[in-house]
């Protein structure tokens, strides 16, 4: 049957073969083309309306739960839920850091003032708890004794074990501590202002402060810088039992670097101060050959301890090669401070908190550190020289010889106070500080002194 089925399809090709000439075949292969072609451009004219990609769900790849990759559906047609109903939460903690650690969370966030813990719902992974306390100086044990303490708890889609929110807010919020260090005027700066600055700038101001441990005082000195970075009043977390709730947390300020009065962008930083308190240098004087305008040097004062005890012939020696001479201790009055340290183009100081006010000096101005007896070399280098260098100034370091300082007078030549600061350090920071720190002051050799002072001149001009 099939063989005589393939006789009958080949004898009626051969005829129709023979139907047509071999130009009227090649005419024919031409016409079929041609009409192939108009019908294919007459469906495409009549289904372009409905041809496109198919609808799929677009997703987006979302850190939940401590790092746990999930897959989440984003509806573009569904209104943003209200953060404390939205079941998914965000969170990141980083412990790697060296100086601080930092958790960031999204989504229902809320922390109860006085049992010191925050609350997460998330409906993924299993309840589970941590902490971590929001202070930039986290290998300091005695910093951090005096920072409280903060519980995250993961609650697992029970929003019912969640705290009743007593305050709700719609800004995100930093949450850190000023206690540890942050009285001292140099620590207040590496350890809080300067990781602030660097965690909230992104935020442009649309971020709240929650601060634990506030000292009295301590907002009213920073707060120019404050306003700058938010537009809201800072809250006090220690007092009361509020519950605030946020759309968005980060617990601890970024500090990713062991290095002292540093961020990524120092400059930007310095500028960003000039702006905080409307300073209005930007640069140091540029003195030329017939400039008749005389440079300011700031001799920054203490009274209590690493004083300068003859700083009246200091100020003469300064006069004497060129300089106009202002003495002023540095206080808590930043506005002040800020003012008086930018209209000066050298300032300098013997070693202490009081010196990091260099971060008002205009670029190109120049720091003396004068650096007492007691091996301080690191610390003096690490805390100002080679911030003072990323911050645009010129960098000069003065140290004094054992008759410069007052030590002399309670401890003779050969004791191990001059002979070896080292074995004084090794009893521990209380013995050195006490010797080194709080009974020692600095009558300056004017004459030795005169020549560092004169590199100082020698580097504001052109």
């Amino acid at each position: 049957m099939y063989l005589r089925k393939r006789k009958k399809k080949m004898k009626y090709d051969e005829i129709f073969a023979r139907s047509f000439s071999r130009q009227d075949q090649r005419r024919f292969g031409y016409g079929a083309l041609v009409a192939c072609f108009i019908v294919t451009c007459c469906l495409c004219t009549v289904f372009k309306p409905y041809l496109g990609p198919l609808p799929v769900s677009n997703l987006r790849l979302t850190l939940i739960d401590g790092f746990k990759m999930v897959m989440i559906s984003q509806r573009a047609t569904k209104p943003l839920e209200s953060y404390v109903e939205i079941e998914e939460t965000k969170q990141i903690c980083n412990t790697t850091k060296q100086r601080s650690d930092t958790c960031e969370m999204k989504g229902d966030v809320r922390i109860q003032g006085n049992t010191s813990t925050i609350f997460v719902l998330s409906s993924h992974g299993k309840n589970a708890s941590w902490t971590i306390k929001p202070y930039a100086r986290k290998g300091d044990i005695s910093a951090m004794e005096s920072v409280t303490n903060f519980t995250i708890k993961v609650i697992q889609e029970k929003v019912e074990s969640m705290p009743t929110c007593t305050k709700t807010h719609n800004v995100p919020v930093i949450v850190f501590s000023v206690g540890g260090y942050a009285g001292n005027n140099f620590h207040a700066f590496t350890d809080v202002i300067i990781p602030l600055y660097e965690t909230s700038r992104e935020f442009n101001r649309e971020v709240k402060f929650l601060v634990a441990n506030k000292r009295s005082g301590w907002t009213r000195k920073f707060q120019e810088v404050l306003d700058k970075l938010s537009r809201y009043e800072i809250i006090d977390i220690d007092q009361g039992n509020e519950v605030h709730c946020f759309p968005s947390m980060i617990v601890g300020l970024r500090k990713d670097a062991g290095k002292e009065l540093y961020t990524n962008s120092v400059k930007d930083f310095t500028r960003f101060l000039r702006s905080s308190y409307s300073l209005e240098r930007s640069t140091a004087i540029q003195l030329t050959n017939d400039s008749t305008k005389k440079p300011r040097l700031l001799i920054v004062s203490r009274k209590k301890t690493r004083t300068f005890t003859n700083v009246k012939d200091v100020v003469h020696a300064a006069q004497d090669i060129g300089f106009e001479v202002v003495v002023a201790e540095m206080n808590a009055n930043l506005t002040q401070v800020s003012r008086l340290v930018n209209s000066c183009d050298v300032m300098m100081g013997v070693h202490g908190a009081g010196i990091t006010n260099m971060i008002f000096l205009p670029e190109n101005g120049v720091l003396i550190q004068v650096v007492p007896i007691g091996n301080m070399d690191w610390i003096a280098n690490t805390y100002f020289g080679v911030p003072s260098a990323t911050m645009g100034l010129k960098y000069l370091e003065y140290k004094i010889n054992k008759m410069e300082s007052t030590l002399i007078e309670k401890y003779s030549l050969n004791h191990q106070v001059f002979m070896d600061p080292i074995s004084i350090q090794k009893k521990g920071w209380d013995p050195y500080k006490s010797i080194y720190l709080d009974k020692q002051n600095v009558m300056l050799n004017v004459t030795r002194f005169k020549d560092t002072l004169s590199k100082a001149l020698e580097l504001l001009h052109l």
